[in-house]
């Protein structure tokens, strides 16, 4: 089946439901009486079509709401707050409004809250958006820029992400070649997230590039979440499985890593080495200081809105922008500094 190209017009309703567009208009505005049948046949060619009416107020406007819509996965932890951050001061600049939906607990079936029909262009944070509504969206050229999601190769959408494998292989080959650490845990991300996909493609790397074997049992899931961590990091240390250093995956998912190996009795970093992944505002402040990678997250947010206002003004704009990241060194992988020391690797 040929997919249309462009979106239905209130044209296309009237002569599906075989009316006139001043019914249609009726129909929609729902301020004249219309015949009950009628107005069933012009719903159900609405439904069909999958057609988003538009206010008169937008139309009159050219058709842009001035505004961008911003959909996630969710509004949590301490990773957001920065994305957030950075999203909203380049908005801000940039003349738009912000619109922001979490789908956290939402049901596919459900309406969805942005689109065409109330912004003039949507950022989206991976796992947020169905694959069957990205291509929808590009199907009707409706202008979409990805944060740390790659699409399907057939769909042609901005992706604005960093280097996770290289930030990971810093990590690791640091854990190995400066503190001889080689039973080291990965605590991987939530299902289907590329960041943890490709943190765990430069975990797997590192170890084989220093000729250590991968042990399934020291990789588990960390869900980048505090207690989903810990409850992971007990269970490990409940079976007796042997480790001497920890991925914690990212920030928060540390905390949880750091909570459990305290209540067993295991020192940081003195029996286990523990690393994460972010460096968010906290990792400085726990005891002992997180290693970690700095990821430019507040500057994602920024130059997604960047790619979306060039595709809004018509402008071509980048497929994929790789951001560097860098690791910072601090006491919990068993180095010695008083403050963050920041080591970065060319890409």
């Amino acid at each position: 089946m040929k997919l249309k190209t462009s979106s239905p017009t209130i044209s296309d309703v009237a002569k599906k439901a075989k009316v006139s567009i001043a019914t249609v208009s009726r129909v929609i505005n729902g301020k004249t009486p219309v015949v009950p049948e009628t107005a069933e046949r012009v719903h159900r060619a609405i439904k069909e079509l999958q057609f988003v009416p538009r206010t008169a107020a937008q139309v009159l406007a050219s058709r842009k709401t001035n505004t961008i819509g911003l959909i996630l996965s969710e509004i949590g932890g301490a990773f957001f707050p920065h994305l957030l951050k950075g999203i909203e001061a380049e908005t801000r600049t940039s003349g738009y409004e912000l619109l922001i939906h979490s789908t956290q607990g939402a049901h596919d079936n459900q309406r969805k809250p942005l689109g065409e029909h109330n912004t003039d262009g949507l950022l989206v944070f991976t796992s947020s958006l169905s694959l069957d509504e990205l291509g929808r969206l590009h199907d009707i050229q409706f202008p979409v820029v990805l944060m740390h999601q790659t699409p399907p190769r057939e769909i042609n959408v901005p992706v604005i992400t960093i280097e996770n494998k290289d930030g990971a292989v810093m990590l690791i080959d640091h854990l190995i070649e400066m503190h001889g650490r080689r039973q080291i845990v990965y605590m991987r991300g939530p299902e289907d997230h590329e960041d943890s996909e490709w943190r765990e493609r430069g975990y797997r790397e590192a170890l084989e590039m220093h000729n250590i074997p991968i042990n399934p049992n020291l990789i588990v899931t960390g869900g980048f979440d505090e207690e989903q961590s810990f409850a992971a990091m007990q269970k490990l240390i409940r079976d007796g499985i042997q480790f001497d250093a920890v991925f914690a995956g990212d920030d928060d998912a540390a905390i949880g890593a750091y909570r459990a190996l305290k209540n067993a009795g295991r020192l940081i970093p003195d029996d286990v080495a523990v690393v994460g992944f972010d460096d968010v505002q906290f990792s400085r402040y726990l005891s002992p200081a997180l290693t970690t990678v700095r990821a430019p997250i507040e500057e994602v947010g920024r130059e997604a809105v960047r790619q979306l206002i060039r595709l809004l003004n018509g402008q071509q704009a980048q497929s994929l922008t790789l951001m560097r990241t860098e690791m910072i060194i601090r006491e919990s992988c068993g180095c010695k500094f008083q403050e963050g020391t920041s080591l970065s690797k060319n890409i």
